[in-house]
Parts: C-alpha cells; structure tokens; sequence
C-alpha cells in the first residue's frame, strides 16, 4: 500500500497533467538553488516549475491518460507545466538553456501529445498568439481593402465612362445646333436683287 504521502503527490502531479496545456521534462542536473529561482521566473506567469521523483511522475502522467514520458523521466527530472501559453514557456525555457547549458530539455508533452526537445525548440521559434492573431487580422483586412477595391473598380469604370460620353455630347452638341442653322438658311429663297 503506498504511503499517504506518496499518493497525495501523485494526485497533485496527475491534476498538473490534467490541467496544463503542455509539460516539458527537463534535466536541471548541476543547476544552483538561485538559477532554479532565476528558470522559475523566466517562464512566465502561466507556468510553474516543480522538481519531480520520476516513478511518482510516471504513475501520475499514466493516470491523467498521458503516454510517451517513460523515456524521458530518467536521472534528475524537473517539469514545467504551462497553463497558459506554450510558446511563452518555450521560450523561456530555450533561452534560459542556451545561457545556463546544464539545463537539458528532455521532451514533453502538448494537448496530450509528447513532442521532442526539437518540436520545443520550433514552438520557442513561433511568435505569441496575439502576434500571430494581429498578423491574421492585418491580413484579413488587408484582404477586404482589396475586395472592396476590386469591386468599387467596375463602378468608377462606368461613372468615368458616363462623364466622358457627357463631355463629347456637350462638345458635339454647338456644331450640330449650327449645322441646321446653315441649312435653314441655305433652304430660304434667295431674295431677289432690287431694281435700280
């Protein structure tokens, strides 16, 4: 029968899993109590950073329906588990490893699927999501502009077109006014001359 406390530990690591939208196992080996503090804050405040025994983390990660960390939990193991944004995380983590190399990103998991060191290292590569949410709406909008512009285009066309028939008609218009004129005249019999 496991001990009370083993089972508490469990039961908290096993709701880590549940409600975090990612973990990743890292190996902190060599890594001081004051650059753990220094990892902790890096990561953001959507994320918490916990020292884990690796059987007590396996049992937890099979009971919250999580496969694939087997592997991964050997030799000192540390867990960051995100609740908020990944890509933050990720970043915190990649470049907290590249300045302190003792920090070693083992893999993890994101949505219930592990992914590698190397899948965490092209999430730290993407931009946040309102980034991304700006861009997508920019371009969304730049689209519309387009749109709009596409289909005002035909409706300037045949305006611009009305106004140049106009302006010929109205230059047309006194040469066929004196052109009947001249033809009235030419049509009235010719007056005879007076006689001296």
């Amino acid at each position: 029968m496991a001990r009370p406390d083993k089972a508490a530990a469990v039961a908290e690591l096993t709701e880590h899993f549940r409600s975090s939208s990612a973990a990743v196992l890292t190996e902190y080996r060599g890594l001081t109590v004051a650059q753990l503090k220094e990892l902790r804050r890096s990561l953001g405040d959507g994320a918490t950073y916990a020292v884990v025994k690796n059987t007590l983390t396996k049992i937890a990660a099979r009971d919250a329906g999580i496969d694939g960390l087997d592997d991964l939990l050997a030799g000192p193991s540390a867990v960051a588990f995100v609740k908020g944004e990944p890509v933050e995380a990720a970043k915190g983590l990649r470049d907290f490893a590249r300045a302190n190399p003792l920090l070693i990103i083992k893999g993890g998991v994101l949505d219930g699927r592990p992914i590698s060191a190397e899948d965490i290292s092209k999430l730290a590569d993407l931009e946040s999501r309102e980034v991304l949410l700006a861009k997508a709406a920019g371009a969304m909008n730049a689209t519309m502009a387009k749109a709009a512009a596409l289909f005002q285009a035909p409706l300037s066309q045949a305006a611009r077109l009305a106004d140049a028939l106009r302006a010929k008609q109205a230059e047309g218009a006194p040469a066929e006014e004196a052109a009947p004129a001249a033809a009235d005249e030419a049509d009235a019999p010719a007056e005879a001359p007076a006689e001296a």
